[in-house]
């Protein structure tokens, strides 16, 4: 590295920093907590490549098979550490590849900054390789997408990317660089770091809720994933058991009230929602997984009042009709109810409610041990997850890929923790798996991870098992191969009376595909196998698969396809 372009700072309080523009975006996102840049090699990077390795301490680098799957891990990065992820993608077709990852990271409020690779400055408009107006493409599905034109907007275009990416309410943010100005160089503030959580909650709303609360007869809470990812879980929990409410979690609001918690009342979620007169729903919007906002009515029950509390303004619905509604600091907001609740002068007594959902519960747990435990031939889906959740260490993380399959892991596995559970979220996008599998074992070294495969979803990027093996990143992957689009089979048979573009090679040896790769498996067939393949799988220390042939027959029964 040449003198002119070494990373130096000259030792004040308000100091710069010179070097070139991978230099200066390496040390940015170094300052913002960023420890690992995912990307595929590409020529027009190649300074941030310079930038990781030349850093004190070098940032790591983890290069992967498709510019998807460093996406995916940026994306999940950022669900996992609540600090925004990384990803480093080259011109063109290794922008656009990124594109459904930084489109589901919007959909879910994912925190994640993607540096993508420019056609040069001074070639633009003549036809250079790869020569491609990046940020027009990018900004529906993003916070913000901008070029940075020269390399003395990078430091500041880079630190402003983390900023918007980390702060309420979060999600993706795209800058490119052309790359003659990427290998050049220029003298900029040394970064701080730092984000913008929401604002404080307005008390008026807050009194309104509260009082709503200590009306009803029948409250929901529903939590969800931006109470993981505003840092309220902790609050989350102490404002549910102050109230005693019934509370259903979605996304990576899972865990935030423990499975098994007397609260919990996921598996009576129709009757809680269904006949309820007050559901509250924080941090997660209400789309077709929480019937658009409209609750009750079940049962002779009436409509029920609707709250809707989110991290931002401009996350609270526009389209349900609401009783009120507040933003701001989750943690602030799950406080100041509880204060603002217990000042109420009348409260209803929840313990017959809630005695009524247990009961409900407890009925749902009993009929589900059947299918946990079936002998059926093919094997019942359910049938692994009866063997699986026994075996989820407390700390595991859970990654679902895939639609039928992951379905039944919705209903059957019940995180002990928060901060634990990765889904498709409501973009349903099949791919993320790897890249979130990538992520899980890096950002929790120490954890179990267990990645929950679809035989279709595999197909979207199972070659970056080889990304696994490189980097010595073991992971357990459990597949349900019923050798069909499980999730587009069923519904076309009930609209059609028959299936096309619906069936995948039978029994496919997927586990093969992973050996092959450097990793290990084995298919199995028998149910009473599945227990001793996965503890096999958990103590091999490597990228492992247990394929689990399923019926393809034994469809989750699901009440909405999404629309």
């Amino acid at each position: 590295m040449s003198d002119e372009t070494q990373v130096t700072t000259d030792g004040t309080a308000d100091g710069t920093i010179t070097g070139h523009s991978g230099e200066l975006a390496t040390a940015v996102a170094r300052a913002h907590g960023v420890e690992t840049m995912f990307t595929l090699s590409g020529a027009h990077v190649f300074p941030l490549y310079d930038g990781a390795v030349k850093a004190d301490p070098p940032m790591r680098l983890l290069d992967v098979r498709h510019e998807q799957t460093a996406a995916f891990a940026a994306e999940a990065t950022g669900k996992l550490t609540r600090v925004p992820g990384l990803a480093v993608l080259t011109a063109g077709p290794g922008v656009t590849n990124g594109v459904s990852a930084i489109a589901q990271a919007q959909f879910t409020g994912a925190p994640m900054v993607v540096l993508g690779g420019r056609a040069p400055q001074n070639r633009w408009g003549t036809g250079s390789l790869q020569e491609l107006d990046q940020p027009p493409i990018i900004a529906p599905v993003a916070k913000l997408a901008r070029t940075l034109p020269t390399a003395a907007d990078v430091a500041g275009g880079m630190d402003e990317a983390f900023r918007l990416a980390g702060s309420s309410h979060r999600g993706p943010v795209f800058v490119d660089v052309p790359m003659d100005e990427l290998f050049n160089a220029a003298t900029a503030p040394v970064p701080t770091g730092g984000v913008v959580k929401g604002a404080a909650p307005d008390t008026d709303a807050l009194d309104r809720i509260a009082a709503l609360l200590a009306q009803a007869q029948r409250p929901v809470l529903v939590l969800g994933t931006d109470v993981w990812m505003d840092g309220a879980e902790v609050a989350a929990l102490s404002f549910a058991e102050r109230l005693g409410v019934p509370t259903l979690t979605n996304g990576m609001g899972r865990g935030v009230l423990p499975g098994g918690h007397p609260l919990l009342v996921t598996k009576a979620r129709g009757q809680a929602l269904g006949t309820a007169d007050l559901v509250v729903v924080v941090g997660t919007p209400l789309d077709f997984r929480l019937s658009y906002g409209v609750f009750g009515g079940k049962d002779g029950a009436p409509v029920a009042q609707v709250v809707h509390v989110a991290d931002s303004p401009d996350q609270v619905s526009g389209h349900a009709e609401l009783a009120a509604s507040v933003s701001g600091d989750l943690t602030s907001v799950f406080d100041g109810l509880a204060e603002a609740y217990e000042r109420q002068p009348r409260r209803s007594d929840l313990t017959g409610w809630l005695g009524d959902l247990q009961q409900t519960v407890a009925a749902a747990t009993a009929r589900d041990n059947e299918l946990l435990t079936a002998e059926a031939d093919p094997i019942h889906p359910a049938r692994i997850y009866g063997e699986l959740v026994p075996r989820l260490a407390d700390d595991s993380v859970v990654i679902g890929d895939g639609g039928d399959f992951v379905s039944f892991a919705g209903k059957f596995v019940e995180p002990k923790r928060p901060g634990g559970w990765l889904d498709p979220g409501p973009y349903g996008c099949l791919g993320a798996g790897l890249g979130a599998a990538i992520a899980a074992r890096i950002a929790r070294p120490s954890a179990q991870v267990t990645l929950l495969l679809g035989d279709g979803a595999a197909g979207f990027s199972l070659m970056d098992v080889d990304t696994l093996v490189r980097h010595n990143l073991p992971v357990v992957m459990v597949m349900g191969n019923n050798s069909a689009w499980g999730l587009e089979k069923g519904p076309m048979q009930m609209l059609y009376g028959y299936d096309v573009a619906a069936d995948l090679a039978s029994r496919t040896p997927y586990h093969d595909v992973v050996k092959a790769l450097g990793g290990a498996g084995e298919q199995v067939t028998d149910p009473k196998e599945i227990g001793p393949a996965l503890d096999r799988a958990y103590a091999s220390g490597v990228p492992y698969m247990v394929n689990v042939i399923t019926d393809v027959d034994a469809a989750y029964p699901r009440n909405t396809f999404g629309i």
